[in-house]
């Protein structure tokens, strides 16, 4: 379900990363790029050397012809210069000086080269480290690289209030902070992590819930028509008895047609009782009467369908406040359609500031590809995801787990 939404989130940390990155000065180059330049440089230094070494050879070779002709000087020349006291040197001594010289100047080219490698590499390495091995995250940049993540965000159904959340946690944990650049992509990761962890409450355990009351545990479950709310109630009826727990149904729907069938049909599939009235009679009337049977027969769980009311009707929403007077449930649960994104975190929002839920179940989640109302509700509310509705059968009844969804997302 979280596909679409991982890609995108995804693309959102490379590109920041690229985006800090060129921020630090450091260039992408292509590997192959690299590899030539490299190649080329190796191939200059080797012509280099080859011509040092040619010219030492032609300077000695040419030495050496001179000590040649010089050894043609005759005698009684070399006497003559002698007797006017001009000193000479002999063409022996001439060819080992100029021998020595060679020496030396080779060596002072090797050292030369020694040393100017050695600064090559020392001043390079001093400059890259000392310009980029670290960087600061500055406001400006930050806000560079989130107005990305805002649009991903917004395109995938994350309510706007979730959004600013976001974007103040990644503030918090972002600007300011000192980031080596080999770990510039897994610390924007780790910080979209920590931001969205925070969003998306810790659920309870509901069956732990009901095994720790003594006597009978009341749950009335809330949603808009078309939700899937009589579906779900059914899943989690069929969750209650595999726990070895008994269950009764209330159909508290007296408003919707064929709502009544509907819960009866679940009714028979799970081998359970359910307790009904006419249509039109008074809800809040069938909710009492399921109480009172299930505390007389010993039944440990009482699930309260009721109407699906449209969260900006005041009349319709009173009719649930009065059920919930009526019945003092041990929890009250909102049941929201995933797929409708911002619609499901807006009704959400009012149920629980009208009524006050306990906590949400998201219908149809295995085909929500945007995935936005799964990270939003929970944080707008308040309240945490307790189940995701994933497929049509009664076992589907997914138990929310925040570590799988943050995998899910790449996180």
């Amino acid at each position: 379900m979280f596909d679409l939404f991982k890609k995108k989130l995804s693309s959102w940390v490379e590109n920041s990363t690229k985006k800090v990155k060129e921020a630090m000065g450091i260039e992408e180059k292509p590997k192959k790029k690299i590899k030539k330049q490299k190649q080329e440089k190796k191939l200059e230094k080797k012509i280099e050397k080859k011509v040092e070494k040619k010219l030492i050879k032609q300077k000695t070779k040419k030495t050496a012809e001179e000590l040649k002709e010089e050894r043609k000087v005759t005698s009684h020349v070399l006497e003559d210069i002698k007797k006017e006291g001009i000193e000479i040197t002999s063409p022996e001594q001439r060819y080992e000086e100029t021998q020595e010289e060679s020496k030396e100047f080779e060596e002072e080219v090797k050292e030369a080269e020694k040393s100017e490698e050695k600064e090559e590499k020392k001043g390079f390495f001093s400059r890259l480290f000392g310009k980029i091995s670290k960087f600061t995250i500055t406001e400006d940049y930050f806000d560079d690289i989130f107005s990305e993540l805002e649009l991903v965000l917004l395109e995938n159904n994350v309510a706007l209030s979730s959004v600013e959340f976001l974007k103040e946690r990644l503030k918090k944990e972002l600007i300011g902070k000192e980031i080596e650049k080999s770990r510039l992509g897994d610390e924007i990761k780790s910080s979209l992590k920590s931001s969205i962890n925070q969003m998306l409450k810790d659920p309870f355990d509901i069956i732990k819930k009901i095994k720790e009351k003594d006597g009978t545990f009341v749950i009335v479950l809330f949603g808009i028509n078309g939700s899937g709310k009589t579906t779900t109630i059914a899943k989690l009826a069929n969750l209650i008895i595999k726990n070895k727990l008994s269950c009764v149904l209330a159909a508290s729907d007296t408003f919707r047609a064929a709502s009544i069938e509907q819960l009866q049909e679940h009714g028979r599939r799970l081998n359970l009782e359910v307790i009904k009235s006419q249509y039109n009679s008074d809800p809040a009337s069938v909710a009492f009467d399921a109480i009172k049977h299930a505390q007389s027969k010993g039944i440990k769980v009482v699930l309260i369908d009721t109407a699906g009311r449209m969260h900006t009707k005041d009349s319709l929403m009173k009719e649930m406040e009065k059920i919930v007077k009526v019945s003092k449930p041990d929890l009250k649960i909102f049941i929201g359609e995933s797929i409708t994104g911002n619609d499901a975190t807006e009704q959400a929002k009012v149920f629980s500031e009208t009524i006050g839920i306990d906590g949400i179940i998201l219908s149809k989640a295995d085909v929500d590809e945007k995935s936005g109302t799964v990270l939003s509700v929970s944080h707008v509310t308040g309240k945490p995801i307790l189940f995701l509705g994933v497929g049509q059968e009664y076992k589907d009844l997914e138990l929310f787990d925040k570590k799988k969804i943050l995998d899910s997302l790449g996180l």
